[in-house]
């Protein structure tokens, strides 16, 4: 099994083989959340304008997003696993378009096969890829915005490649030092509490809570269907 970890939108581009989009802050984190809350289905969008659309036409959609971070006006929620809990979720359907995660979804026209990626289902992916025994498997790491490379993100396709090969990481030590670096930090600054809630940091690096893969299939260019598999 030939495993590749890449990078960024780049990254996304050259992927092939079964395909991992990771976006751990926060985007496939929140998804994971969401099916758990019994979320029925979700429809992973690259542009905003394409959210905005299916929620006009399906009002009942439930309209998540998020630019930098912040929750898009207009929209139902944000991207955020702790207030989104909050929601009566269960059997609805939610549209959902972030910065980074779901811009990967749509580079990734090279994959064979897509799943998406976050520390909360690491070794559920591991187990899947496994079962599957593809030749190429491909970790793409959508990092910050997908303009800079983000440590979660790595620390996530490092350990699921690791599972893969039988040498799994010290996650205990790996996820303390994560607490240090600087995409974590802005979880615990006082003047962001209502963007990134300190919540959202432990929620987002609880490696393995789920025993669920969610898998992607592209239903137009622009729009995914994720499914709990």
């Amino acid at each position: 099994m030939d495993i590749q970890i890449l990078q960024l939108l780049a990254g996304a581009r050259a992927a092939r083989g079964l395909t991992v989009i990771i976006d751990v802050f926060r985007a496939f984190s929140l998804e994971c959340y969401l099916f758990d809350a019994g979320v029925e289905r979700i429809y992973a969008v690259g542009a905003e304008q394409t959210a905005r659309d299916l929620k006009a036409a399906h009002p009942d959609y439930v309209l998540a997003g998020e630019r930098k971070g912040i929750i898009l006006p207009g929209f139902d929620c944000g991207n955020s696993p702790s207030q989104n809990r909050k929601l009566p979720l269960r059997g609805r359907t939610v549209v959902h378009t972030t910065s980074a995660g779901t811009q990967g979804l749509v580079n990734a026209a090279g994959a064979d096969e897509i799943v998406t990626g976050s520390l909360v289902n690491a070794a559920a992916i591991a187990r899947y890829i496994r079962q599957k025994q593809p030749a190429r498997v491909s970790l793409v790491c959508m990092g910050l915005r997908t303009l800079s490379e983000a440590a979660e993100d790595t620390l996530c396709a490092r350990y699921i490649k690791s599972l893969l090969e039988g040498a799994p990481l010290d996650m205990p030590r790996e996820v303390a030092l994560l607490r240090q670096d600087e995409t974590s930090r802005r979880f615990f600054d006082p003047a962001w509490q209502d963007v990134f809630p300190r919540e959202d940091w432990y929620l987002c690096t609880a490696w393995d809570k789920f025993d669920f893969v969610l898998q992607v299939r592209q239903l137009k260019p622009d729009i995914f269907e994720v499914t709990k598999h």
